[in-house]
């Protein structure tokens, strides 16, 4: 079985050896671009891990599948970014800054398309189930974008609303990297499922971890301005648990925060920063996150996974809870 580190090595490897330059250039540069600024590879890499606790062969049925995960998963960030109209992605120009808007919608459109190319190259005899489960939860993912959109200018949200939505945004395609590797490797149903199950829960705290960055982290390490979610209106699990948690007069106060246009945007981050203080926001979080790391654990604990298979599955659940940016 390959270590994690060997794994990254082999999906750093894999993204680059991709032919995505192309004519008009106005169209493939951007993807270049974007696949070469860098990112965790979370998605290919849960894919290959959970490949290879069933096989030790790594080859092209599953490398090209993995990598239509990370090019999907760019072509979601092109998208993303230009809805949010974010300045940076990982500490670099967005696409859509770098070029215009119109470029960067082709640009993404392209990533989409190959994809799918990528995902097709799976073996033949997993084919259907494999494209079956990338088109459901790319649909999905558009789904939970919608709801993200939406609940921008909805006065309130529940809990249950926002875990529902980065189910679908976030949590889904990290799932379906970890049910696509053990398909591929032909594991038995029973196990595949319990690996969506668990990578689901993992994507959950994967996403609390962004919202959480973006108020605590550190702008150089994570990549992107602190505050942006804030000055954008989102409804991160922050601001959603924030409410849970204040009365009345205190969650007018927020609401209030959070529509006004008067404040200096330097202002409105920290008077928000200063609620989350209040509330205990940063340590809910903590907590929640790691509640989700113990769920997801539960899942692999008793389906036949030897004492090896588990502990691959535990050392990756840590890495993407104790990650940093």
């Amino acid at each position: 079985m390959f270590t994690i580190s060997e794994i990254d090595s082999v999906v750093e490897k894999g993204i680059f050896s991709l032919e995505l330059k192309g004519d008009p250039g106005e169209l493939y540069n951007p993807i270049e671009y974007l696949i070469s600024i860098g990112g965790k590879r979370l998605r290919p890499k849960l894919a290959i891990l959970t490949y290879n606790l069933f096989s030790d062969k790594i080859d092209r049925s599953i490398l090209y599948p993995a990598m239509g995960l990370e090019v999907f998963h760019g072509f979601t960030l092109i998208h993303d970014d230009i809805m949010d109209n974010a300045d940076l992605r990982r500490n670099r120009m967005t696409v859509h800054k770098k070029w215009n808007n119109n470029i960067a919608i082709l640009s993404g459109d392209v990533m989409c398309i190959k994809s799918y190319q990528y995902m097709a190259m799976a073996p033949a005899d997993k084919l259907k189930p494999v494209m079956d489960l990338f088109s459901d939860t790319a649909a999905k993912v558009c789904e939970g974008q919608q709801y993200d959109m939406n609940y921008e200018s909805a006065p309130f949200i529940t809990m249950e609303d926002y875990l529902s939505m980065i189910g679908l945004k976030t949590a889904v395609l990290i799932a379906a990297s970890s049910k696509l590797g053990a398909i591929i490797a032909g594991a038995p149903a029973p196990m595949a499922d319990a690996l969506y199950n668990y990578a689901y829960q993992l994507g959950l705290a994967f996403q609390i971890k962004d919202d959480y960055f973006d108020s605590f982290g550190d702008s150089v390490v994570f990549g992107k301005k602190i505050g942006g979610d804030i000055l954008c209106g989102k409804k991160t699990w922050l601001l959603v648990e924030s409410l849970r948690r204040a009365g009345g007069t205190k969650r007018s106060e927020i609401l209030e925060i959070f529509k006004s246009n008067g404040i200096a945007p330097e202002g409105k981050i920290s008077t928000v920063l200063g609620v989350y203080k209040e509330l205990g926001i940063k340590e809910a979080a903590e907590e929640a996150m790691d509640n989700l790391h113990k769920k997801a654990l539960e899942y692999v604990k008793d389906c036949g996974f030897t004492k090896e298979q588990k502990e691959r599955l535990h050392e990756f659940a840590a890495e993407i809870i104790n990650r940093e940016k």
